[in-house]
């Protein structure tokens, strides 16, 4: 009767949006009000990050049984948002879309598809991984036509979306399902590691794939870390702490700015099971800063030290699983079968690790982007690069530039950023769109 009654509550206060270009002079400022329930902040926060939208100011507020949050968003040039239908797809996904969301509240994106296959990997992370999962998947007649792969911490997680070669639908056979599944895991146990592989192909549907990449990755404990000051000069500063005169858990986050690095943070404490009840983002030319006041759905705050290290950790490694290590390189070519273990081949023999990966195809078109080091995780030789260029061709493959996100930012302005009197005395259901960016 509960859960009822909250759903009558929730169509009977459908969310609002405003959407202005006026309140603010360098960002479009995008307020969003209605009913909470967990995992609201996620799923608007994940609308932003799929236009690629860059929030560089965000308020969010849901106490009360209600949310107010307002964020600051500009396009990938740093502009407001001006385009018609890029403003009427938000107004309309955030607020018309309500009841679809919210029927999917324990699995963000799944979309029903008859497509593809989706095939998801779990494992040790080793060179040539890649190439080798790939190899076999052309061996088989399988066309990956996209996918995402991650690798973090030694391990590595992969959700890929094939086709049959011949057909270009989904692989619905059984049989051939299960000679799928059985290569790629003998592939997978190619390794020492104690861990067992993991791996699932699915015909029916897929979960929305960066946040099923978080939570492949979370289950296979990819934030425990060996103590090395390798991984102590690259991590995000994270401190959790209590806020005892408001009974929630006070975390704050300072690390380098980046696209979607507010979506990883939300997605890996809603994940977690932590409600967001207040937050702050401000982001400068390179940095970040975050501030969350959380509890448990069960309504309490961090009750014990063990649960604060595994949340400061936990989203750590949120944050570093995306963080661009090594050289991008970009290919674009027209589209064709085996073009995947071509290339991964190539990276492979010249000595190349990938990183991470995210593979499209479209209207016969391949657009392939790779992140790569030396196989010890250093700066790749130019040389290499030039002799991967030679095998691949000039005008197909290009090099993006070198992202480094290990900068270690200075322990002073950690020291002085705290919103803890940000919420002090303040009415957030009067919480009204700031007129200005200062």
């Amino acid at each position: 009767m509960e859960d009822e009654f909250a759903k009558l509550i929730r169509r009977m206060n459908p969310p609002r949006v405003m959407i202005d270009n006026d309140a603010c002079e360098h960002a479009t400022v995008i307020q969003v009000d209605g009913v909470n329930r967990h995992g609201h902040l996620l799923e608007v926060v994940q609308v932003l990050k799929d236009l690629n939208l860059l929030i560089t100011k965000a308020y969010v507020s849901s106490d009360g049984g209600y949310l107010m949050d307002v964020f600051y968003v500009t396009d990938t040039d740093g502009k407001k948002i001006r385009d018609k239908g890029t403003v009427n797809y938000l107004q309309s996904t955030l607020e018309t879309n309500a009841n679809f969301l919210n029927s999917m509240r324990s699995s963000v994106g799944v979309i029903p598809s008859k497509q593809h296959a989706s095939i998801e990997l779990t494992g040790a992370d080793r060179p040539g991984l890649l190439s080798e999962v790939s190899a076999v998947l052309t061996d088989l007649g399988c066309n990956v036509v996209n996918a995402v792969i991650w690798a973090h911490n030694s391990r590595a997680a992969a959700v890929l979306h094939v086709t049959d070669q011949s057909s270009g639908c989904a692989i619905e056979d059984p049989e051939r399902l299960s000679k799928i599944k059985e290569l790629l895991c003998n592939v997978l146990r190619g390794s020492t590691d104690f861990r067992t592989p993991r791996m699932s192909i699915s015909s029916n549907g897929v979960m929305y794939r960066e946040r099923r990449l978080h939570q492949m990755l979370f289950a296979d404990r990819d934030f425990e870390r060996p103590e090395s000051p390798k991984y102590e000069s690259s991590r995000p500063h994270v401190t959790v702490m209590d806020c005892s005169d408001r009974d929630y858990t006070a975390v704050t986050i300072r690390s380098r700015d980046r696209p979607k690095l507010m979506f990883d943070i939300v997605c890996s404490l809603t994940d977690m099971q932590y409600v967001v009840y207040h937050g702050t983002v401000i982001t400068g030319t390179t940095e970040a800063y975050q501030e969350y006041y959380i509890k448990h759905v069960d309504g309490f705050p961090v009750s014990s030290e063990a649960e604060r290290q595994r949340v400061i950790v936990c989203l750590e490694a949120a944050i570093e699983r995306r963080a661009s290590e090594g050289l991008e390189l970009e290919v674009c070519t027209d589209d064709r079968f085996g073009l995947l273990s071509d290339i991964t081949r190539i990276l492979r023999e010249n000595g190349l690790n990938i990183r991470r990966a995210e593979i499209w195809t479209k209207g016969g078109k391949a657009k392939d982007s790779f992140f790569v080091t030396d196989v010890s995780e250093n700066p790749v030789d130019p040389k290499i690069i030039d002799l991967v260029q030679d095998q691949i061709g000039q005008t197909i493959l290009q090099v993006k530039g070198n992202s480094d996100m290990s900068r270690k930012l200075p322990q002073e302005t950690a020291r002085s950023f705290f919103f803890g009197n940000f919420f002090r005395g303040r009415s957030f259901q009067n919480f009204k769109l700031i007129k200005s960016c200062s």
